[in-house]
């Protein structure tokens, strides 16, 4: 069973934080779904990752070979490429037999809006309730610290 990791993000906006999780998250040999709601904040996020320092392999769903990607940005529930580790952004919904299936599931969220805030609560609370471990991250100290979690139910 995999757990799931909610990043309030305060500091740094997505774009920064998601390369970082990404490149973590294929260093653990993990393949990644990046999943969100609007296809055209996808495609700004593309180009986003294109410009970054490092080299980060990642295509956009629907490319032709969705199924060769280490990183695939989506708006689908499908991971066509198999992937590990699954990064909600922008209010994406995740099951919690998603999160049970998988390695990992992140939550990224924007600390500065309350209706996103407000979405990630719910988020927690309907995760956590079907028993899936939990991680609540927080930068607000100028570096990430955890600073809640809630355990798999013993059974």
């Amino acid at each position: 069973m995999g757990n799931a990791l909610f990043y309030h993000l305060t500091r740094r906006p997505l774009e920064a934080t998601l390369p970082m999780l990404l490149e973590k998250s294929l260093a653990a040999g993990w393949r990644v779904a990046v999943r969100g709601t609007d296809p055209g904040r996808l495609d700004w996020l593309d180009e986003r990752l294109w410009m970054g320092d490092g080299f980060l392999p990642h295509g956009r769903a629907g490319g032709g070979f969705d199924a060769d990607q280490p990183v695939l940005l989506t708006t689908a529930p499908e991971m066509p490429n198999r992937a590990a580790c699954l990064m909600a952004v922008d209010g994406a919904e995740v099951a919690a037999a998603e999160a049970e299936a998988l390695e990992r599931v992140c939550i990224l969220f924007d600390g500065n809006d309350p209706a996103a805030v407000d979405h990630a609560r719910g988020q927690w609370r309907a995760l956590t309730g079907a028993g899936v471990p939990a991680q609540y991250w927080s930068e607000e100290s100028g570096r990430w610290e955890k600073k809640a979690e809630s355990a798999a139910p013993q059974g």
